[in-house]
């Protein structure tokens, strides 16, 4: 059914007149005569009957009008849940207890008048990508490993935060009770990272630290999960792991877990916000504008990012 036919429908129905509903639609009276008519032949009856005075409803168009209206007025909803600013701002984090949501947490505390939708369902950067570019989702937190120059020309990506990395020991082990250790200094310690997925941003900054620092990062699985990980680091000697400083992690009082600051220099998480450029989300530029002024990135001297990652 024609909605057009159906808002002439109502328009003749609430004036009277065929020449009055074409200039409230802004149409000619021919037009009108022929939306009125198509919509007849689409119902099967006769909806209005022509007098001296103008069009009347029939008992038809009586039964029919209510449900016209309720018609336009679905439409108008319909429209109006995906109109610019009226839906959730739709925000892909990979995990609810990295950075990237802290840095969501931070703007909705900043604005909490804007309507967030986190997922966390897509695994890669790829995946991401492709969920930006089909409308998907609106945005996505990741470390992008291509060059700017090469992402598709429709997505923008920008760094928002410099994460340091941090040292994860249990309390018997070498480090647990030292300062800050440097990078070097681990190499020939076994550090265990059984999430770590080949073919995933993460799995590439961590084969660059490695690279970098001559490390041994061990991702042999099965992987059981945070917690498991937390139980094999609290009991041993020789076993730790690396967490982002804003890493939001849970564990009992008596593992006595260690936090080891990681300097000389300090590597960095290269976390960026990829986008649609014809985005027009009103949210979506408050999100920038605010990431923008909140997070000041951290490279230099003393930080160490992988080589892509000056790229972007």
């Amino acid at each position: 059914m024609n909605l057009d036919a159906v808002r002439t429908f109502v328009a003749v129905a609430d004036t009277g007149q065929f020449q009055e509903a074409a200039a409230d639609l802004s149409i000619t009276q021919q037009a009108v005569s022929k939306r009125i008519a198509a919509l007849e032949q689409d119902v099967g009856v006769r909806l209005f009957t022509r007098t001296a005075r103008g069009a009347q409803l029939t008992i038809d168009g009586r039964v029919f009008l209510p449900h016209a209206r309720g018609l336009l007025r679905a439409e108008e909803r319909a429209a109006a849940s995906v109109r610019p600013g009226r839906r959730a701002l739709r925000v892909d984090v990979i995990g609810r207890n990295l950075a990237p949501a802290g840095l969501l947490r931070d703007f909705h505390r900043a604005y909490p008048e804007t309507e967030l939708d986190v997922v966390t369902h897509l695994l890669d950067t790829d995946a991401a990508l492709a969920a930006v570019r089909s409308g998907t989702i609106d945005a996505s937190f990741r470390a992008v490993t291509l060059p700017a120059r090469q992402l598709p020309d429709d997505i923008e990506a920008v760094p928002v935060l410099d994460e340091p990395i941090q040292l994860l020991t249990g309390p018997a082990h070498e480090f647990a009770a030292a300062r800050a250790v440097m990078p070097a200094e681990l190499a020939g310690h076994r550090i265990w990272m059984p999430g770590i997925v080949t073919g995933t941003e993460w799995a590439a900054y961590y084969g660059e630290l490695a690279a970098a620092f001559g490390l041994t990062i061990d991702s042999t699985g099965p992987n059981f999960g945070i917690e498991t990980l937390l139980d094999m680091i609290a009991d041993s000697s020789a076993l730790a792991t690396f967490v982002g400083e804003q890493t939001r992690l849970v564990w009992p009082a008596d593992y006595d877990l260690r936090r080891v600051v990681l300097h000389g220099p300090t590597p960095v998480y290269p976390h960026s916000l990829i986008w649609r450029r014809d985005n027009p989300h009103p949210a979506l530029t408050t999100l920038r504008d605010h990431l923008d002024s909140t997070r000041p990135l951290r490279r230099g001297a003393e930080t160490w990012a992988p080589p892509w990652a000056a790229n972007n």
